[in-house]
């Protein structure tokens, strides 16, 4: 696969966006990547069509490498992510197998899902938040966390002194992907998105 492309990720959230510029070069050491963020998961799914066929018309579009990343929110997840596939069939791309071109991966529940898959990140940053939180049967399946990551992860700061007006997420999300272990996450879908990237880029995974 060619290295001249570089790897497009496609973000609804500017917390996304600091977050993976940070993982990314982790992620994939010495790949190059552009990040395009939408004014939120709304604004993107409704643009996501045009921008698909947008890079459908490069050239090279054959090794183009894309990712979408969305958070499910309240949707059900299997058929966001066959409507995302659609979306990336319709264009041209292939979605699945092992020539696929474009990956959707989606953030159950939300961005703080990966936060929470790396307990050891969010106390390095936050050091009043106590190391036996991780430990808690509440938070050892973070995409199973019930309410709301984001929510969670207010609380759980909150309880501990930090963001007292409400989560800022775009700080939270550089304080804490600055030091997340990204080989060592227990969320499943930061394991997902992480494999899928690596596999784009000629780097293995799923």
């Amino acid at each position: 696969m060619t290295d001249t492309l570089p790897v497009e990720i496609l973000v609804e959230e500017f917390s996304a966006e600091l977050a993976l510029r940070l993982l990314l070069p982790r992620i994939v050491p010495g790949v190059p990547f552009e990040i395009r963020r939408f004014q939120g998961k709304q604004d993107l799914l409704k643009k996501l069509p045009a921008r698909l066929a947008g890079y459908a018309t490069w050239p090279g579009v054959d090794v183009a490498r894309i990712v979408v990343l969305v958070d499910r929110d309240d949707e059900d997840c299997r058929a966001l992510r066959d409507r995302l596939d659609s979306e990336a069939a319709k264009a041209g791309f292939k979605p699945t197998g092992p020539e696929r071109t474009v990956v959707n991966r989606i953030a159950v529940e939300e961005l703080e899902a990966w936060f929470f898959g790396d307990v050891d990140a969010i106390v390095a940053a936050y050091p009043r938040v106590p190391v036996s939180t991780g430990s808690k049967a509440v938070f050892r399946d973070p995409d199973q966390i019930q309410g709301g990551t984001a929510e969670a992860f207010e609380r759980l700061l909150q309880r501990h002194g930090y963001h007292k007006a409400g989560l800022a997420k775009a700080s939270a999300a550089q304080d804490v992907a600055t030091y997340m272990n990204v080989e060592r996450n227990a969320s499943a879908s930061f394991q997902a998105f992480r494999d899928g990237v690596r596999r784009l880029a000629g780097m293995g995974g799923d």
